[in-house]
């Protein structure tokens, strides 16, 4: 039985930075992929950071300031956010697949972002980043 919990969501100041954590049982970091994604209220859920058994995979817009990250010995996949913006305030998802899910494009592959690629959901955590 898969189970996420995830936490750590929170209130900060533009520019600052937040770590959220998802507990993870029931799935194997390397053999599941496991994802975060973000939704707005009325709005679909946006991939925000992915990883499988190679590199990680990140949205446009949060390229060079999210980190995803895996502790083997914690079961914990976490989401490192550094100089946050106003735009990055959101309910983020963490999730996992059944197997290692990729997109492959033009030879290329590297770890899924859609949310149909994950089977199994935490609850959400807020994260809203103001000024």
């Amino acid at each position: 039985q898969v189970q996420l919990v995830a936490s750590g969501g929170g209130s900060v100041q533009i520019g600052e930075s937040l770590k959220i954590s998802c507990e993870a049982s029931g799935i194997i970091f390397g053999m599941n992929s496991v994802a975060w994604f973000r939704q707005l209220p009325g709005k679909e859920r946006e991939g925000v950071a992915s990883i499988g058994k190679d590199d990680p995979k990140y949205a446009d817009s949060v390229k060079g300031r999210f980190t995803i990250s895996q502790d083997y010995a914690t079961r914990t996949f976490y989401l490192q956010m550094n100089a946050l913006k106003i735009e990055d305030t959101a309910m983020y998802y963490c999730a996992a697949a059944g197997g290692i899910r990729t997109t492959c494009r033009r030879g290329a592959c590297f770890p899924s972002l859609k949310e149909s690629d994950f089977d199994y959901w935490g609850q959400g955590t807020q994260v809203t980043v103001s000024s």
